[in-house]
């Protein structure tokens, strides 16, 4: 018997981890870190719902933490088989593991310094030594379709999602599953990126499939039909006006890369001012380092721009910090210049910082281009809160608050409908996953108009059996 249970991604936007079993096998599809409100959380700490031990592989469909961050977690409970994804991915992975485990070393040593857990003493999810033992697990597959043999009856094959750099769609085949002998196709989205976006290809077409599991995050909204030229180039020219720094808090891998991109063609254009750029997160220096290595995902401007060896990412008067004192040096100025700092929801990171002395600033701007998820700090400030919590002092919010939602790596509910009319024949069962449960019930909603499909929008650790 097959089955797939749900035991993160579900009713909200982070933890993503899907379970299939099948002749004994068991196969966890992405094994990511919770983030957002405390009770989420606290899922990181509490009992699994599955034993790591007894899992024979792990699946990646991209590096983000919501997909990624609780593999040394899962190696620190047990877990010593393979690890299957892109190798763009790997290469990622290599750089957000070590640093998540570093996040959650000085997390602890700063709750026992100040007294702040009532554990004691207050323990990190996981350490730098598990983060490299599960790097060491990694099997760097080609985003090319091709299957490959994750364990004994199970196959996988990756293409490109278009989300970030390495993202991947993973159709599963459990093998000889049915009566007759053959597989059973089980298709997981991963997060889907738009069509038409800079710097990577479109989203490959969804191959056939018995099962499929489809990303929700903007089931219930459309992106903006404002461009996001347009928009960044108006705010960098409000910026020059007030002669007052620019924040733009970024996840390192993917969104930085996509507005150091979006900048320097403003620049070449002669459509804004040349400001000082400083992207103050060694991630995004390394990770923007892997985007140009990688060049099987690139869309053909890319491609180009590379081949007349000039850098896509980097505009006139770019500077990236090295340590802690350049960026604390930061703080000090405040004419007119663009700082990139993750994380891109507030929800840790250098950019907290620069968040504690910019929100008061009336002169100063800051900018959302990703989404924001519930329990966030940045979810409050763009919900119009007068004030935030940032290193437990209360901060007012006097800043200029935007927002530019053309940004955002994830396909919108059109998009993921055109994404679907890929597929020549309706699966047995959708399932919509990766988002909070008004946007997961509107996309099913949506896929139930649009093709009159059987879609089910799962709970957490909810168990389905695929025949």
């Amino acid at each position: 018997m097959a089955k797939v249970s749900f035991y993160g991604g579900v009713g909200t936007v982070t933890g993503s981890k899907y379970l299939i079993e099948h002749n004994g096998k068991k196969v966890l599809v992405d094994c990511g870190l919770f983030q957002g409100l405390r009770e989420i959380r606290e899922r990181n700490w509490a009992k699994q719902p599955f034993d790591p031990k007894e899992l024979d592989a792990v699946i990646i469909t991209h590096a983000h933490i919501d997909h990624t961050g609780f593999l040394p977690r899962v190696v620190r409970l047990g877990f010593n088989g393979p690890v299957f994804t892109s190798r763009a991915t790997g290469d990622l992975m290599k750089i957000l593991l070590p640093d998540s485990a570093r996040i959650q070393e000085e997390d602890a040593r700063y709750r026992n310094r100040k007294g702040l857990s009532k554990h004691k003493p207050a323990l990190p999810l996981y350490e730098s030594e598990d983060a490299d033992a599960a790097l060491q697990l990694l099997q760097q597959i080609p985003n090319d379709g091709n299957p490959v043999d994750i364990c004994e009856g199970i196959k996988a094959s990756f293409n490109v999602a278009g989300h970030i750099l390495g993202a991947s769609l993973v159709l599963v085949e459990l093998e000889n599953a049915r009566p007759n002998g053959d597989s059973i196709k089980f298709l997981f989205s991963g997060d889907l990126g738009h069509y038409d976006q800079p710097i990577l290809k479109d989203p490959a077409p969804p191959p056939a499939c018995d099962y499929l599991m489809v990303e929700s995050t903007y089931g219930d909204r459309l992106h903006s039909d404002q461009k996001s030229d347009d928009q960044m180039t108006k705010i960098i020219h409000d910026v020059v006006k007030r002669n007052a720094p620019l924040l733009i808090p970024a996840f390192a891998v993917g969104r930085t890369q996509e507005i150091l991109y979006l900048i320097r063609e403003l620049e070449e254009q002669g459509r804004i001012p040349v400001l000082p750029v400083v992207v103050d997160s060694p991630m995004g220096k390394q990770a923007t380092q892997v985007y140009n290595r990688w060049n099987e995902e690139h869309d053909e401007e890319y491609a180009s721009i590379l081949a007349t060896q000039r850098h896509p990412l980097k505009t006139k008067s770019m500077t990236t910090t090295n340590n802690r004192n350049d960026s604390i040096k930061l703080n000090k100025l405040n004419d007119a210049r663009i700082i990139i700092s993750s994380s891109g929801m507030l929800s840790g990171g250098r950019v907290i910082h620069h968040a504690r002395r910019l929100l008061p600033n009336p002169d100063a701007t800051i900018v959302f281009v990703g989404y924001q998820a519930t329990g966030t700090k940045g979810r409050y400030i763009l919900n119009g809160d007068d004030e935030v919590r940032l290193m437990r002092e209360w901060i007012p919010v006097k800043c200029h608050v935007e927002r530019i939602d053309g940004f955002s790596a994830h396909a919108d509910w059109k998009s993921v409908l055109k994404w679907l009319k890929g597929l020549t024949e309706a699966p047995k069962a959708v399932f919509t996953t990766h988002g909070e449960p008004e946007s997961a019930a509107a996309m099913a909603q949506h896929i139930r108009d649009e093709f009159g499909w059987n879609v089910v929008e799962p709970k957490y650790k909810q168990t389905v059996e695929l025949t």
